[in-house]
């Protein structure tokens, strides 16, 4: 009998903390019974968002982050390319109008006051408005390298002859030599200034038309959602017609608020070359118009 107690194995000491007849180390229970088994909450080898210790990082969030604002740019360009973008071609006579008096006003101006010959800047732009005109002849939807060329081309030349004119202007009122008689000083120098100063309003508004998102074409397209010129109507689309976009009576407004009030009035300049087309603009304007306005009041007392 003594024999058989000693071949029995010895009890297992129970330790503070453990249940006795479970296996494990002391004050750490094992819940699934079993050395082994998987703890509740996950799988072997699945990561634990619980922060326990030794738990491995989860990247995620950081990446769901950045591909949810990548989404959200893009589906706020696609809505501001949808919104600002017009259903029609631009018609093309407006602008070929605007082109015709400029060309008329620099026509009208004194030999003295225009660059010679006279006759080959306004034969060069009738010539490029021809060809623009032939391009596009009823509306504005047709794009390409030389079209663009001649186009900027017609604008460059406009604005050439005209400020070539106001500086021609400008000297004559400085050095008091308007060639005119006396009696007619006064009403020669307001009607020069007044031609100079409406072919300067056209000029500028041919060049916010044709760079404004790229030009017609362009605004037509949606191909850029981002204006470079902030109109009132982009600003409340639930008042605005589906469809609208500025068009080249829109930018002939502009410019000559700008020239008026030599800053922006409703339309503000987001892009830096239209900030700096606008202050020259401005700065032409004031220093023509008080030129021209102080010297006509001299020779008038």
């Amino acid at each position: 009998m003594r024999l058989m107690h000693d071949s029995e194995p010895p009890a297992e000491e129970s330790r503070p903390g453990q249940v006795p007849g479970q296996p494990g180390a002391a004050g750490q229970p094992q819940l699934g019974g079993q050395p082994g088994q998987p703890q509740p909450g996950g799988q072997p080898g699945q990561p634990q968002l619980g922060g326990q210790p030794g738990s491995p990082a989860v990247p995620w969030p950081d990446e769901m982050i950045r591909l949810i604002d990548h989404v959200a740019e893009r589906v706020q360009a696609a809505g501001g390319a949808r919104l600002h973008r017009q259903e029609r071609a631009e018609p093309r006579w407006p602008v070929s109008a605007a082109v015709v008096v400029a060309i008329v006003l620099q026509w009208l101006l004194s030999p003295k006051l225009s660059l010679q010959p006279r006759f080959l800047l306004p034969a060069l732009e009738g010539a490029l408005l021809v060809g623009l005109s032939a391009a596009n002849p009823v509306r504005i939807e047709r794009l390409s390298g030389p079209i663009r060329a001649a186009s900027v081309a017609l604008i460059l030349l406009i604005t050439a002859a005209n400020g070539a004119s106001a500086g021609l202007l400008i000297k004559a009122i400085v050095t008091s030599e308007l060639h005119v008689a006396p009696n007619r000083a006064p009403i020669a120098l307001l009607a020069s200034g007044a031609a100079i100063w409406g072919t300067n309003v056209i000029a500028f508004a041919l060049w916010y038309w044709e760079f404004d998102r790229g030009g017609p074409v362009h605004r037509l397209q949606g191909t850029r959602p981002y204006p470079d010129l902030l109109f009132p109507q982009m600003t409340v689309p639930e008042l605005t017609p589906r469809g609208w976009g500025p068009r080249f009576v829109d930018y002939l407004y502009m410019s000559f608020t700008n020239a008026t009030a030599f800053s922006p009035t409703d339309v503000m300049p987001l892009a830096r070359w239209a900030k700096l087309t606008m202050l020259v603009q401005s700065a032409v304007s004031l220093a023509l118009g008080a030129l021209v306005i102080a010297r006509a009041v001299n020779i008038l007392h």
